[in-house]
């Protein structure tokens, strides 16, 4: 209840800009697993994902979920998650694997169903079809949080948008073009971006200046396989950047049904 009402005070006007910091500042941390360890999360932090696909993004995010939704003793953060699918891909019978997978690595060769259970009625889902029905859900996210909150016990800790960007050239390409002409294009981009050599991809800034204000942590990902084609993402390898804030150091990493590690 304080903390709701330090917000509203926030939002209202009524605190300053150090005292909404400080405040800020006093909450602990979010722990992630690879390869979200390096840099401390708070809450306020917006992280995003970049990179050509395939670069197990996707994968990363559930790991993440899953352990955002796990109880304290599974090496979890014992908070609810809300996944908005923009992409339509999400795939919640690989997430259910992943998740059995993690509560088996607890020393026992059967799952607890109850805790299976709980953890996948943390996990809230959310499918937007366009931009509208994302708006819509944006605009009607501060209800359906209070009421979670209320349902679980636990608030909504982390919000993850898969992604970001996804009706963002569908949306530019309709204010100029032709449904055809619209078709076209996306076809060529496409081509494009299933022959880019994966190794020397370059990230390049395509979303509005409003969302970059949002940013506080960027990372790069691309596969650093072979065969970077494959959409098997168990056991892969890939390299990992911090872009922002700007690490010196590049990680390399594997996923892995266990989780994601950080390769030596």
């Amino acid at each position: 209840m304080k903390e709701k009402e330090e917000i509203e005070k926030w939002i209202e006007g009524d605190e300053s800009a150090a005292e909404m910091l400080s405040r800020v500042s006093s909450v602990r941390p979010f722990v992630f697993p690879p390869p979200l360890h390096r840099v401390p999360l708070r809450v306020g932090n917006v992280l995003e994902l970049v990179g050509p696909s395939p670069s197990a993004k996707t994968q990363i995010l559930i790991h993440a979920a899953i352990t955002s939704v796990l109880p304290k003793p599974y090496g979890g953060l014992d908070h609810l998650v809300l996944f908005l699918d923009l992409d339509c891909r999400f795939d919640i019978t690989r997430f259910s694997q992943l998740l059995i997978h993690r509560i088996t690595q607890h020393g026992t060769d059967s799952y607890d169903q109850a805790l299976y259970r709980l953890c996948m009625a943390r996990f809230l889902y959310v499918r937007c079809y366009d931009s509208f029905e994302f708006l819509h859900t944006l605009r009607t996210l501060h209800c359906r949080l209070e009421k979670e909150k209320e349902v679980h016990g636990v608030g909504v800790h982390v919000l993850m948008i898969d992604s970001i960007g996804a009706f963002h050239w569908m949306d530019r390409a309709s204010m100029f073009l032709s449904q055809r002409q619209t078709s076209k294009n996306m076809e060529e981009r496409c081509s494009k971006n299933m022959t880019r050599n994966h190794q020397n991809f370059q990230y390049r800034e395509y979303m509005p200046s409003v969302w970059q204000s949002f940013v506080t942590h960027r990372i790069l990902i691309h596969s650093s396989d072979e065969h970077p084609g494959t959409t098997n993402h168990q056991n892969s390898a890939y390299s990992l950047e911090w872009l922002l804030p700007k690490l010196s150091f590049p990680d390399r990493i594997v996923v892995k049904d266990a989780g994601v590690f950080v390769q030596s």
